[in-house]
């Protein structure tokens, strides 16, 4: 039982009161004190309750100017416990510079203990472990996280480890067949954690379409009840690759936009046009498209390696429609890969008739991966029929440091290494060259802000229905222990267009799941402990009881062990809820509600439905909730009525609200 009363409400009991009054004096005689026994001046302007003129807002006291301490801001450190500190852990991380961009700590002289597979403390106090690895001059962040992957194979995850990464989702392809795919690379047990997305292009295929040619009506059909099962089956999005697929129709990407916002689940988009010249369209189309596809669905939006599809030439005004889309309270992020180059098949639709006008190259701009070979125009069309891989030097290098420099474009490789390496150099060195050359070398940010690029951003992206992923890309207490140590000075890639297999140099220790994956710059091949990531879905069956405000009754659900209630249930009760479609928040007054704005919360969802976190909250002045959605409604956790102010009695099955 929790007993707190609603502060405008009445009914205090006389020992309260009386408590009140003693603790009023208390205070008053310290004052009087004080000024006593320091000399406070009852000179206008300058009395205990005023500050001198000239100093407001400085920190500067009244009586006479003298500084009053600064207020030291937190630097996202947190307190540890005394069991902590004596603890004596699996493995402990000492004295290095660690960075948790989840809370802004980037402090040097930081020690980490690890038990199994978590991170128990991050702490300057001094710690014991069976094993310390000294970090003394190196950093250590989270694993990156590489979204824009394909496939674990067993060459490239290892290029990956060395890489820095230690989460490698097939977010730029994927699967239709999930239960198959997940059980395979779990037989495998590749070194690096693994997700996979439902892959629309892979789905066509089963029906022969070509590449120009639109599904029927019937083939969506089909495909939209395969990705809902993929979906119920650990898919991590949907994904789309427009440009090498130009027959997709609107109409056959709504419906799959309609089932990811029911599921809440991104959508990765590989646009349709890559230029500014000639063909059918250009970035701005590819923009527009994409955008407005979140806009009419209300589904999130990724755009797959902007600098390369959809902002080359035009990035400043691509990031500025991002921005746009943004302001519109449309969630949309990006990514981009840290080349001026970039790469494909030489046999795909990129490179359709007239894709020297539409790139601004030339068969001389052309090099097939992993040779030294440059184009001509004979040894291009050899190359095509083979279907050979290619990288052009197509891409301006301001559109790279614009697009790197954009609040809600995150990194990802869009490559992972494959036998006979054929492979652009961003499978082995994306994460490498992101810190050693646009932090180091060139300067374009903080290292904090490109650590958050590779670790909490491509988290956030997928781990609304994701739980595992809510424990990665940070570290702090009860995180998982995936981590990253480098050398700052000397961390940067070492792959080429000639050998892309090259690992990167100064990445000294790669941590998964509590091992070492990496050290002392050696990959460790035996450890391969990589985990399926999945969504999860938690459907509506049963109420767990109700909640009893004066005359009214309200469901309870129970969502992850905890208990809400519809959030119309204030509307019958002094308040009013108005919703902030950008923030994504509901704003709650004290006041009535319009006449029949509320719902019925009265009445429990229907039996079956989705419940899911959307990033919904509810505000009140300081006070703040994360909300479930449930259908169209949102619910709210019934511990917000206490921090309201309401006693909340718990009985069991019911609570009541006084």
């Amino acid at each position: 039982m929790v007993n707190r009363k609603r502060p405008m409400g009445s009914g205090n009991r006389p020992m309260r009161v009386f408590l009140a009054i003693a603790v009023l004096l208390v205070v008053a005689a310290g004052i009087y004190m004080t000024q006593s026994l320091f000399g406070g001046s009852d000179s206008p302007g300058n009395g205990p309750d005023t500050v001198a003129e000239g100093n407001e807002g400085k920190g500067n006291k009244g009586n006479g100017g003298e500084t009053a301490e600064p207020v030291e801001e937190w630097d996202g450190e947190e307190e540890a416990t005394a069991a902590q500190l004596s603890q004596v852990y699996d493995i402990v991380i000492s004295n290095g510079r660690v960075i948790n961009p989840e809370n802004n700590l980037d402090k040097e002289g930081m020690n980490i203990g690890i038990t199994g597979n978590t991170i128990g403390v991050v702490t300057s106090e001094s710690l014991q472990g069976e094993r310390v690895i000294d970090a003394t001059g190196l950093v250590v962040t989270p694993g990156f996280i590489d979204n824009l992957s394909y496939d674990p194979n067993p060459l490239g995850v290892w290029n990956k480890i060395a890489d820095g990464v230690t989460t490698n989702n097939a977010m730029h392809g994927g699967t239709t067949t999930h239960n198959s795919w997940y059980a395979h690379y779990e037989r495998d047990r590749p070194p690096v954690h693994f997700g996979a997305s439902y892959f629309y292009t892979q789905a066509r295929n089963q029906f022969k379409l070509g590449r120009y040619e639109a599904a029927k009506p019937e083939h969506t059909a089909e495909m939209l009840k395969q990705a809902e099962e993929a979906l119920n089956n650990g898919s991590l999005a949907l994904s789309f690759s427009f440009e090498y697929v130009p027959g997709i129709t609107v109409e056959e990407v709504m419906p799959f936009m309609h089932l990811a916002h029911e599921y809440n689940v991104p959508v990765f988009f590989h646009g349709r046009y890559s230029s500014m010249e000639g063909g059918d369209g250009d970035n701005f189309d590819t923009m527009r498209e994409i955008i407005n596809y979140g806009r009419e669905s209300g589904a999130a939006v990724h755009i797959d390696h902007i600098n390369s599809t959809g902002g080359t030439f035009s990035m400043p005004e691509s990031l500025a429609m991002i921005d746009e889309a943004l302001a519109e309270g449309i969630d949309v992020t990006a990514c981009i890969y840290p080349y001026n180059f970039w790469g494909t098949y030489l046999n795909s639709a990129r490179f359709d008739e007239g894709w020297q006008e539409r790139f601004r190259i030339s068969y001389n701009d052309l090099q097939i991966a992993g040779t030294s070979e440059r184009l001509t125009e004979q040894t291009f069309r050899q190359y095509q029929k083979e279907g050979k891989l290619a990288v052009a030097y197509a891409i301006p290098e301001e559109d790279v440091v614009l697009s790197f420099q954009h609040p809600s474009v995150m990194i990802g490789s869009d490559a992972i290494l494959e036998p006979g390496h054929n492979n652009h150099p961003r499978a082995s060195g994306t994460f490498a060259r992101s810190v050693g050359k646009y932090v180091r070398e060139d300067q374009i940010m903080d290292l904090p802000e490109m650590i958050a690029k590779l670790t909490l951003m491509p988290a956030q992206r997928l781990e609304k229905q994701s739980p595992s992923l809510q424990k990665k890309g940070r570290l702090a207490a009860g995180m998982d222990a995936d981590i990253v140590i480098f050398d700052f000075d000397t961390i940067i890639d070492r792959s080429t267009v000639e050998q892309p297999e090259l690992e990167s140099a100064g990445i000294e220790y790669v941590l998964v799941e509590g091992e070492l994956a990496l050290e002392n710059g050696e990959v460790n091949r035996s450890t391969r402990l990589g985990k399926p990531l999945r969504s999860e879905f938690v459907r509506f069956s049963e109420t767990v009881g109700s909640v009893v405000w004066e005359d009214a009754s309200y469901p309870v659900v129970n969502y992850r062990d905890r208990n809400y209630i519809d959030l119309d249930a204030l509307k019958a009760h002094g308040y009013d809820t108005a919703w902030d479609k950008v923030a994504r928040t509901f704003t709650i007054t004290e006041g009535e509600a319009a006449a029949g704005s509320a719902g019925d919360p009265g009445s429990a969802p229907e039996n079956n439905q989705l419940m899911l976190e959307r990033g919904y909250m509810a505000v009140f002045g300081e006070l703040e909730a994360e909300l479930i959605s449930i259908g169209e409604r949102a619910y709210m956790p019934i511990q917000f009525l206490q921090e309201l102010g309401y006693t909340l009695t718990d009985e069991g099955d019911a609570w009541t609200v006084e």
